[in-house]
């Protein structure tokens, strides 16, 4: 039978070695969740709830093994993987709290004698999910689709299957009948193949674009609705009036948490010229006291990536963009004798035609883009083939409010990072995917949006 071993990236050392499911295991699967269907959608609001519940409590009590399993297996470090557990755990009980009201029949006037809205589950979602945020991501999704009386199927990424199994125990043990949420150890081929089955309605993807594309393209040969969350290369907008401090503050936070691989960290620093040179002095030396090292020693700030294919595809992108005129302000190399170490990195003098300005950087690395004024920052942070999130730091509430709306992306803060919240939708534009995850509008994507019609 087909397997795949799992390595730790900041040692090398291998996990584990993981089976692929055959067909018959597959093909189980599926009957489960189709006969685990009529029963769990037929459960009401308030039932369903209590067992979301019951999964957030199972999440803060295996913190321990969950965040030890997060680290182990993508390197995330211990602080912030347990930060990500009580994000999902929150989210849960948000969900349980919040859904009953985003799912209410909605009453439409027309000439009819009743006329409303009502939502209804439709069955089997599959998700295909990524490694980066391995409990959150999924979550992100499980648990308004569970909410709305749905039923999932998990292809979890090939280097976190323990993140994946540790959180099938935790809804089973949350009392969740069978059926209602599994996990498939598959490839993407055998993956492809479970999304053309007729048991399974619509798929959930966060991944990049060619994996987007991939998925996309088969969901619409099945006509079955699809949510894709792809990459992203934030812009990080500084205007003239910013406070440098909190915007540097917030720009190290942002570029470097989770060793940079994040869809909606700021990736693009574009700075007006009038504060450029003062925000990198100060950005650069921020940067430097971010400490790599073992992602399980709470004196390190800075986690190896979650591959070392992953730390070379980085390296030649950095690569790539200096022989273009980039230019190394700091790093840029491979943290010596390190499995898939990457320091934090700035390159300067960034311009459209290198890697670091027409690519998504998914590493610990900054791009400083410099412009004249506000109109010039606004252009740029435009011109990219994405549009995920971007943040504008400003003074004036106002201005900063006015450069957000013009910004082409599906978050936009002021004078914040971007993040992800249970109680704002979050999605992307142009080529960072389409659907929206998350609030009321997460719950909504997989549901039939029903009219009914009393004359």
């Amino acid at each position: 039978m087909a397997s795949y071993q799992t390595v730790n990236p900041f040692n090398g050392q291998t996990l584990r070695t993981v089976e692929l499911l055959g067909s018959d295991a597959v093909e189980e699967r599926l009957a489960a969740a189709e006969a685990a269907f009529p029963a769990w959608s037929a459960l009401t609001l308030e039932q369903r709830g209590g067992f979301l519940r019951k999964m957030a409590a199972g999440l803060r009590e295996r913190r321990e093994d969950i965040q030890r399993t997060m680290t182990t297996e993508m390197g995330k470090l211990r602080g912030e993987a347990l930060a990500e557990i009580e994000k999902s755990a929150a989210a849960c009980e948000y969900y349980a709290a919040h859904a009953a009201d985003y799912l209410k029949p909605q009453p439409i006037a027309t000439e009819a004698q009743r006329s409303y809205v009502i939502y209804q589950p439709i069955g089997c979602v599959l998700a295909v999910m990524p490694w980066n945020f391995p409990i959150w991501q999924v979550i992100r999704f499980l648990a308004p689709g569970l909410m709305a009386g749905n039923v999932a199927l998990l292809k979890h990424a090939s280097n976190v299957p323990g993140c994946a199994d540790l959180l099938r125990e935790v809804v089973a043990a949350a009392g969740i009948p069978e059926g209602v949420f599994d996990v498939l150890h598959i490839d993407n081929d055998q993956a492809a193949e479970v999304l053309r089955d007729r048991r399974v309605k619509a798929v959930t993807l966060t991944g990049s674009e060619r994996a987007g594309r991939s998925i996309a393209s088969n969901a619409g040969d099945q006509l079955k609705k699809c949510v894709m969350e792809l990459g992203g290369s934030d812009a990080f907008v500084v205007l003239d009036d910013a406070d440098i401090d909190s915007a540097v503050a917030a720009a190290v936070k942002s570029r470097f948490d989770n060793a940079g691989q994040t869809c909606i960290a700021a990736k693009r620093f574009i700075l007006v010229d009038a504060i450029a040179d003062a925000f990198v002095q100060r950005f650069v030396e921020a940067a430097r006291a971010r400490v790599y090292g073992d992602p399980m020693d709470e004196a390190t700030t800075l986690a190896p990536m979650a591959r070392a294919d992953l730390r070379d595809e980085l390296h030649k992108q950095v690569q790539q963009s200096i022989a273009k005129g980039a230019k190394v302000l700091l790093g840029c190399e491979p943290v010596a004798d390190t499995n898939a170490g990457y320091p934090a990195s700035i390159l300067d003098g960034v311009q459209a035609g290198m890697p670091a300005y027409d690519q998504e950087l998914f590493g610990p690395v900054a791009a400083i883009l410099r412009v004249k004024d506000e109109a010039e920052a606004v252009r740029v942070a435009n011109d990219t083939t994405f549009g995920l999130g971007g943040s504008v730091w400003t003074a004036d509430a106002a201005r900063g409010e006015k450069v957000a709306a013009q910004l082409q992306c599906g978050a936009a803060f002021v004078n914040s990072v971007v993040k992800s919240d249970a109680r704002l939708p979050f999605g992307g534009t142009k080529r960072s995917g389409f659907g929206r995850e998350l609030a009321e509008h997460g719950i909504h994507e997989f549901m039939n949006i029903k009219t009914v019609y009393v004359a």
